[in-house]
């Protein structure tokens, strides 16, 4: 008896329970809330496809400063960061020798002047000499001899000359060669710019050949990107394609392709191409930049950027399930088309998502439509 009385109270609690659990459920379901919302759809769509590239900024024209001659530096003028303007020195080498062999050079072209003097007067001499003669000899005074004599001393005195001329002649050349020798002491800037490397230092020995500074002309600016053999074809002189500077705080700006190498790198596969920069004040040499040249057409799903909504450093939105239920979802954003945005994962094409959720939280309540 006692056993059918806690059977009997076990069912009555069971039963009793069931019961509560069931009003809690109902009421649950009546209690959903539903918001309304406008709805927007992801489309698939074929948009333009683009091949990204890389490279680094260069100023149009850089020059690399080395020596002519083995020397000894005496003077490096400039500092990296330094302006510079066309024709000013930069560094300064050792010229003693040099300076000697100017003395002797000049030395050398003294001695020429004046033995082309005394020749010149020795040629004159007997150029006179044999006028007399020839007329003596219309008269019958001289004898055959003398007068061969007389000539050949004429015509010996004229090679003399021209040899002491000669002889001048490279006695100046060779002063010539001794100044442009010491010119190449004084290594100066080709034109205006911006002193970029320095690889010298006073007492260092300048070898020919050997780069001691680089300078990079002032002005406009230029990306020198890779572009892949499959893309190359598109791509063409002054076509105008966007560039991102990496460090630059202002917006993308567009660039110019100003050269195309005609030959690939056979290792790479890749040309080079010299993209003109707009002026900026924050681009500067030695900076990363990178830029995306048209490729054809792809396949891709669009959504409105305004149905897009921020999480913490997420980019989500609220997407219907078939009930129309609003989920909260993750995405990975890819390029932006207008007031489209591309959608790499987390939307499939064609599913409806909440337009405009702001900072509302609709995850998990039901959207009514909203004309």
């Amino acid at each position: 008896m006692k056993n059918v009385l806690w059977a009997s109270l076990l069912a009555a609690s069971m039963v009793m329970i069931a019961g509560c659990h069931r009003g809690e459920s109902d009421a649950t379901a009546g209690t959903v809330q539903a918001v309304q919302a406008r709805v927007v759809q992801s489309q698939q769509e074929q948009v333009p496809a683009s091949l990204r590239s890389t490279g680094t900024v260069h100023a149009s024209e850089t020059a690399v400063i080395s020596g002519r001659m083995m020397a000894q530096i005496r003077q490096v003028l400039v500092r990296v960061g330094d302006s510079v303007r066309a024709g000013q020195p930069l560094v300064v080498l050792d010229d003693a020798a040099l300076r000697a062999q100017l003395e002797q050079a000049e030395a050398g072209v003294k001695v020429a002047h004046n033995s082309e003097a005394a020749a010149q007067t020795n040629a004159a001499l007997a150029s006179s000499t044999l006028g007399r003669y020839k007329q003596l000899q219309s008269e019958k005074s001289v004898s055959p001899q003398e007068m061969d004599e007389v000539s050949r001393r004429s015509e010996a005195a004229a090679a003399n000359l021209e040899a002491s001329r000669a002889q001048t002649v490279a006695a100046q050349a060779q002063e010539k060669g001794v100044r442009t020798m010491m010119s190449y002491s004084r290594l100066v800037a080709p034109f205006a710019g911006v002193i970029t490397m320095r690889m010298a230092d006073p007492g260092t020995m300048a070898l020919a050949g050997v780069p001691l500074l680089q300078v990079d002309k002032a002005g406009a600016l230029e990306l020198d990107a890779s572009v892949d053999e499959s893309a190359i074809g598109g791509i063409y002189k002054g076509m105008k394609v966007p560039v991102v500077i990496n460090g630059e705080s202002s917006v993308n700006s567009t660039g110019t392709v100003a050269e195309i190498d005609p030959a690939a790198d056979p290792s790479s596969h890749s040309f080079l191409v010299k993209i003109d920069l707009p002026s900026s004040t924050q681009t500067r040499a030695g900076m990363y930049g990178a830029t995306e040249f048209a490729h054809g057409t792809r396949e891709a799903i669009l959504i409105p950027r305004s149905a897009v909504v921020s999480r913490g450093s997420l980019s989500c939105v609220y997407a219907l399930d078939g009930q129309s239920f609003a989920q909260l979802r993750t995405l990975t954003l890819g390029a932006s088309h207008g007031n489209l945005v591309e959608v790499l994962s987390g939307v499939s094409a064609g599913e409806m998502l909440v337009d405009q959720p702001a900072d509302r939280d609709l995850a998990g309540k039901r959207i009514e439509v909203q004309p």
